[in-house]
């Protein structure tokens, strides 16, 4: 007991550290052992840029106010030309092979007429573009050598919250620049990121970082420093590396064939909220709500449903909607998987077989005008009117469908219903007129019900807590 009250004292007198400093890692061995296979990319490319005027000055022995400088001078002012200037850009990679496979992103390669790899020992390699993939940011390139420091590769699917990790590039130029923090999280969606679940960390990565190795501290590779969120320009605490699995799958793609194959379901899907999944009748806010269908997608011909809600895919649980993208990008085309989604308050099991993602399946965008046949729902707050066929056409919308013409103060305009939108689906059933609005409306009760909406070209589920009659 004694003992005990001695630990005791002593670590309230500040004599006994709660966290022994040999508990910090050391990065000094992992530097040693794998720098060297860290290497920085250069690049050299031609942009083209249009001027419209050049300056003029008048040519020595005319006189002032002869005719010629008019002449000269509309011509040089008024003359188009092309001005072509070498552009360079620095970023960073790592050697993945002996023979001269060398990773880094492909935004770091863009255009670039010549790429230059130098090593630590100063060596320089002009290196062949094997291939890249934009959706993921991966490029791969080759150098003629033998017997080149390679890293190690690891798995980020063993990686934790909360785990040291550290960053080996060039930012600003300043080669072989180590910087080190934890992870912030995983799976992070980015807007312009659809396929790739992003590890975040709080490494200090700056412009020319990008492309260069995340390690774990067994010295493994376990992402591909790829992007920052930052207001200036600079490190603001908050970096995105790309997950060495999505890294090994592109590259093995690229060696084999030069291009990347992903599969496709064919869905618009969003997250469900809290509102959403109340009025889902579910426990708790989970899954890919699906907010449509594509035509002649995979998700078509295996009947998934407009308010189908995705659970689990080929096996794996889907928390959050962009957990869904990646799982579907990286299962090989023709593989049939289960899928398990909730459908009017029902687990069903669904089959698809997936198929290539396309190489453009932008969904085109399209405004409506609205037709003579108004009325207004005062319980919702809002002016309603039918579409006419012309519009249903110009927005790929079968029989269906009534557009919001104006919007009040209620429970529509709290819940995100905005003018100019257009409702498909209410309470999961699809509407085909402002009748058959008004008829659906009448025989609800007070509940929190999902609407299915589309603006801007793209489909989104709202929950509307429904007043009383």
């Amino acid at each position: 007991m004694k003992d005990y009250l001695y630990i005791y004292i002593f670590a309230v007198m500040g004599l006994i550290s709660p966290i022994s400093a040999n508990a910090l890692p050391d990065f000094t061995q992992l530097v040693e052992k794998y720098g060297s296979a860290v290497v920085n990319i250069s690049t050299t490319s031609t942009k083209t840029s249009k001027n419209n005027k050049r300056s003029y000055r008048e040519i020595p022995g005319i006189p002032e106010d002869n005719p010629l400088n008019d002449f000269f001078r509309h011509f040089f002012e008024e003359q188009s030309f092309e001005d072509s200037r070498p552009s360079t850009s620095l970023g960073s990679g790592f050697i993945i092979s002996k023979d001269g496979y060398v990773v880094t992103n492909n935004h770091v390669i863009s255009d670039a007429n010549e790429i230059i790899v130098r090593l630590t020992d100063r060596r320089e390699f002009v290196a062949k573009l094997i291939g890249t993939d934009k959706r993921s940011d991966i490029a791969l390139l080759k150098v003629e050598a033998t017997n080149l420091p390679t890293v190690q590769l690891g798995s980020s699917k063993k990686l934790k919250v909360g785990e040291w990790v550290l960053a080996i590039g060039s930012p600003f130029g300043f080669e072989h620049s180590v910087t080190a923090g934890i992870v912030s999280a995983k799976g992070r969606s980015l807007p312009s990121d659809t396929y790739v679940a992003f590890i975040q960390t709080d490494v200090a990565i700056n412009p020319g970082n990008s492309g260069g190795p995340l390690f774990n501290l067994k010295g493994q590779v376990i992402g591909v420093n790829s992007q920052i969120y930052s207001r200036t320009g600079g490190f603001m605490g908050l970096s995105f590396a790309i997950p060495v699995d999505i890294m090994k799958s592109v590259v093995a793609q690229l060696k084999d064939k030069g291009i990347v194959s992903r599969g496709w379901l064919g869905v618009l899907i969003q997250d469900v909220t809290h509102q959403l999944a109340e009025s889902f009748n579910m426990e708790k806010p989970q899954g890919a709500l699906i907010a449509k269908v594509l035509s002649n997608s995979p998700a078509s011909s295996a009947k998934f449903k407009v308010g189908d809600i995705i659970i689990v895919f080929d096996g794996q649980h889907i928390e959050r909607s962009s957990d869904l993208p990646p799982i579907v990008g990286t299962t090989q085309v023709g593989t049939t998987v289960e899928a398990i989604v909730i459908r009017q308050k029902k687990h069903v099991t669904v089959f698809v077989t997936i198929a290539e993602l396309p190489s453009d399946n932008n969904i085109e965008l399209a405004t409506t005008q609205p037709s003579n046949q108004i009325a207004n729902n005062r319980r919702l707050g809002i002016s309603i009117i039918d579409l006419d066929d012309e519009n249903q056409n110009a927005l790929n919308i079968q029989d269906s469908g009534i557009l919001v013409q104006d919007i009040y103060a209620g429970v529509a305009q709290d819940a995100g219903i905005r003018k100019n939108d257009i409702i498909l689906m209410l309470d999961n059933i699809t509407i085909q007129n402002v009748a058959h609005f008004k008829n659906i409306m009448m025989q609800l009760s007070a509940v929190t019900i999902p609407i299915l909406i589309y603006r801007n070209g793209a489909p989104l589920f709202l929950a509307v807590p429904i007043p009383a009659k």
